[in-house]
């Protein structure tokens, strides 16, 4: 252990400029960023201990892996309001496999934003799921009811940008009876997503319209709920690919994505490779009462 001696006249020095320091941060905007740094903290500390749990809980059976191709396209729309207030819509169609055989999920995702500040913002939202007939039910559709909230927050430096978010889902799964009808009843778990998602600009104009930048993307998935025996990892998103800036609010991203999903036997797995197609439509509707 290391012991640090400080003289007494750096301590009467030191001591009133620390305090008047720490008195300058009371201001309103710091307030929320030291309340941000401590949530997120928080956060990753928490979803850190869940993915230790996780890995712990897999039966010691033969790893089966299964590989299939993907297309997935997507629609996102954040709309804001006023300073305080947006929405968020997001809308997706998912391929099964060989890429464009069949389709696996639709999913039409809606949230209600407040805004803590132009870069931090909670959302909490309601989505639907379909997903479309698959091996347990082979020629029905299985629907899911996905309450959601949200922490997204964006750091933005020269020629990077970096968005991150904790999601928590409340997932409600129609139960299955056979291959052709739906039982009563739902299955219930919780899941937990946190996002990375960082873009680098490959032009000097930057972020200009008409520019490209090239994106590293990652998001973990992690359940847990009393339904949930083996799974409590459940999949890993890494995607690599561009951004093209249409313009100064909309962009197309295109490129690859692996997921590696483990699925509920605990020893059974699916690396997935997509295609990943998705479209940002961004609207600020303050524009008018700025000018005013």
């Amino acid at each position: 252990m290391t012991l640090f001696f400080f003289d007494k006249q750096v301590l009467e020095k030191g001591v009133p400029i620390l305090r008047d320091a720490v008195f300058s941060c009371k201001r309103r905007s710091n307030q929320t960023e030291l309340l941000l740094s401590a949530v997120v903290a928080t956060l990753r500390s928490a979803f850190c201990a869940l993915l230790i749990i996780s890995g712990g809980s897999v039966n010691a059976q033969v790893k089966q892996t299964e590989s299939v191709q993907q297309v997935w396209t997507g629609y996102f729309n954040q709309t804001r309001f006023s300073n305080k207030w947006g929405m968020w819509t997001d809308l997706h169609l998912r391929t099964k496999e060989d890429f464009f055989t069949n389709f696996s999920q639709g999913i039409v995702r809606l949230g209600l934003t407040y805004y803590l500040t132009d870069d931090a913002k909670l959302t909490a939202g309601y989505a639907f799921i379909n997903h479309f007939p698959a091996d347990a039910h082979k020629n029905i559709s299985q629907p899911e009811h996905r309450p959601w909230q949200q922490l997204q927050w964006h750091n933005r430096y020269n020629k990077v940008r970096v968005m991150q978010w904790f999601r928590l889902e409340e997932r409600w799964r129609r139960k299955i009876l056979n291959n052709d009808e739906l039982a009563s009843g739902y299955i219930f778990n919780f899941r937990i997503r946190y996002n990375f998602f960082s873009q680098l600009a490959l032009s000097k104009k930057r972020f200009q319209p008409n520019t490209l930048s090239f994106v590293v993307n990652d998001e973990v998935h992690v359940n847990f709920g009393k339904q949930i025996i083996n799974n409590y990892f459940d999949q890993n998103r890494f995607f690599l690919g561009f951004n093209y800036h249409l313009n100064k609010h909309d962009n197309l991203q295109f490129g690859y994505m692996n997921l590696f999903q483990q699925l509920a036997a605990g020893n059974r797995y699916r690396s997935i490779h997509v295609a990943r197609l998705f479209f940002f439509h961004n609207l600020d509707l303050r524009k008018s009462n700025k000018k005013q």
